[in-house]
């Protein structure tokens, strides 16, 4: 039984910290929320000379640098790719987990305006409207 109780722990120990993947509570170091709303959430993104982050995830953004620089991502499963920046570039990046890392001895700076997706309410039923279908119908 004591093995048991230490087995779960330990599983939730390793499994919390990779549910916990929002940048700004992972690594506030270099994330802070600048400007949030239903829609978006604006972030300003800092790092000093060869820092890197931690691994984590952001929805559909649009990224705008503000400095030149170079950035490496590790993506999960140990992928790398390499990026270069110029101030005022914007990109469009689809949702993503991964660990970026300043390759420059420069700071580097990027606002992140991150989408939020819009919750739908469920379709009202209009008046009087069959939902069952009958096929023997003439």
């Amino acid at each position: 039984m004591r093995h048991a109780l230490f087995a779960g722990l330990f599983v939730l120990a390793i499994t919390v910290p990779v549910l916990a993947q929002d940048a700004v509570k992972v690594d506030p170091k270099h994330y802070k929320v600048e400007f949030e709303n239903s829609s978006v959430r604006v972030l300003r993104i800092k790092y000093g000379p060869h820092e890197k982050s931690v691994m984590h995830s952001h929805p559909a953004s649009v990224a705008i640098f503000q400095t030149t620089g170079r950035v490496k991502f590790t993506y999960p499963g140990g992928k790398t790719e390499e990026r270069d920046m110029t101030p005022g570039q914007a990109v469009w990046n689809p949702a993503v987990k991964h660990l970026p890392e300043n390759l420059t001895d420069n700071d580097m700076e990027v606002i992140l305006v991150e989408l939020k997706t819009a919750r739908r309410k469920p379709a009202a039923k209009k008046p009087g409207a069959n939902t069952t279908t009958n096929s023997n119908k003439q």
